[in-house]
């Protein structure tokens, strides 16, 4: 049918142009050769809507099923160490997809969400975004917590070992490749009030495992809610992780290669850090301190 259409309007096409635009003849057959093209136009249209439509629904639910944005919500005071100032411990989190719907996990009497907001992160390329945040037992103490989506619930996917006692707790530094092979590793302080020691983990099923640790680091001045004080700093394709020492006074470099931490070098601040460390771009940080800020060049820290 469709090639018997088409026939008759080129016939019509050719009639009409060699008899003129008074003939009825004519002027019905491209009537209906019009109402033809129209009709093809319009079918043609629908069938591709219909299959940009149906060719993609993969990934668009993955986009819009996946978390842009969290919270934490319903402060608590049953724990009560309050290392990131009043009101950071928190009973639940709260976690919004790219299609708006909102999912949220709440924790057990015994435990609370001991830090500010929730950070998203990627571990491969491959997998979903997820959520970090610090969580904080009754007798145990901090751990590193990993929640995801699955089956439309926000679950608990994975988590480190907790430091082992109560009101003791730590401060995650970045997630990133530190070492480019394609795996994003957790950097974090732990107990950066008290001797502190930068670990790294790795995901390995339910458990975060810790890989790497070097000591001697304090990113966290206790009971503010500033928890920027250490940073990812890449440069040259290389990555470090920014950090001060013990006693806030001197910023260390640091670098993750071959499964181990190596100080790669030092700065001298004129006050102890107290503030977020900000990348001014060109190879420059700030950081604040109890001084003000103080600008440096991370490469041109020595060991």
């Amino acid at each position: 049918m469709m090639a018997t259409r088409s026939v008759v309007c080129d016939v019509a096409r050719r009639y009409r142009f060699a008899s003129g635009i008074g003939s009825n003849s004519a002027a019905l057959l491209a009537a209906a050769c019009y109402r033809h093209i129209i009709g093809r136009a319009a079918r043609r249209l629908t069938a591709g809507v219909f299959a940009f439509a149906i060719g993609i629904p993969a990934a668009w639910a993955a986009a819009s099923d996946e978390i842009v944005a969290a919270r934490f919500v319903d402060p608590v005071a049953r724990y009560g160490h309050f290392a990131a100032g009043p009101a950071h411990e928190y009973a639940r989190i709260e976690a919004r997809t790219g299609s708006g719907a909102r999912l949220v996990h709440v924790l057990p009497e015994t435990e609370v969400f001991e830090d500010v907001e929730p950070r998203l992160v990627r571990l491969a390329g491959d997998q979903p975004q997820r959520l970090l945040a610090v969580v904080s037992h009754v007798r145990r103490g901090a751990a590193l917590m990993l929640l995801g989506i699955e089956n439309k619930q926000l679950v608990v996917i994975a988590r480190s070992a907790a430091i082992g006692t109560p009101m003791r707790w730590l401060n995650p530094v970045a997630t990133a490749g530190l070492d480019n092979d394609g795996i994003a590793e957790i950097a974090a302080v732990i107990t950066p009030h008290i001797n502190g020691i930068l670990k790294i983990y790795r995901q390995s099923g339910a458990k975060l495992v810790e890989i790497a640790a070097l000591g001697g680091f304090s990113n966290h001045v206790y009971g503010s809610a500033e928890l920027g004080l250490a940073m990812l700093w890449e440069e040259g394709g290389r990555k470090r992780l920014l950090i001060p020492d013990q006693s806030r006074m001197v910023l260390r470099v640091v670098e993750f290669a071959a499964g181990r931490l190596r100080e790669t070098g030092r700065c001298v601040l004129a006050a102890p850090a107290t503030g977020a460390i900000t990348d001014l771009g060109e190879g420059t940080i700030e950081i604040t301190h109890g001084a003000g800020t103080q600008r440096l060049r991370p490469a041109n820290c020595r060991p």
